[in-house]
Parts: structure tokens; sequence; C-alpha cells
């Protein structure tokens, strides 16, 4: 996932309420950002173990590889500003 380094990624899972309740707060922003289904993605799920205690805590969210297990909307567009003020 080398190509997100500079970017943001929302890590999820179906039927996950905190990372839908992140969506929706997110479509009233002009954030771009990349959705992984960990699901789907066992290096994905490897991630968000790594970074949440070994729990695949969604929404985990990197912003310029930086990770944030779930983090609020303002926790993330806080961070986004000063790691990646660019994506603004």
């Amino acid at each position: 996932m080398a190509e997100d380094r500079d970017g943001v990624v929302v890590y999820w899972r179906p039927m996950c309420t905190y990372c839908m309740k992140l969506f929706v707060k997110l479509l009233f922003t002009r954030l771009r950002y990349t959705k992984v289904n960990i699901w789907k993605d066992p290096e994905a799920a490897a991630f968000v173990r790594s970074v949440a205690d070994g729990n695949e805590t969604v929404p985990t969210v990197t912003v310029a590889g930086r990770p944030m297990v779930n983090p609020s909307r303002r926790q993330l567009l806080d961070a986004v500003a000063m790691y990646a003020p660019h994506l603004l």
C-alpha cells in the first residue's frame, strides 16, 4: 500500500456501524480517501491488528502513513491538516 503513503486510507469492514458513521460524516467534506475492506484484504487486516493492540478495530485510518484507530471526524481532519494539507 505504498501508493497511499501520502494520502488517507480508511480500513473498514461490512456491517461496522462506526465505519458507516465516519463515512457519512466524511460525505460533507471534500476529503478524498481510499477504502480498504479488511475482510477482503488479509494484509490490511494484519496491518490493522498491528496498530490496534492485536484487534481488528475499525475504522482504522492512516493519514500520510500515520495510523489512527477509530478517529473522530475532527481528529481525522486535524491530522490531514497537519500531515497532508494538500488533500484539503
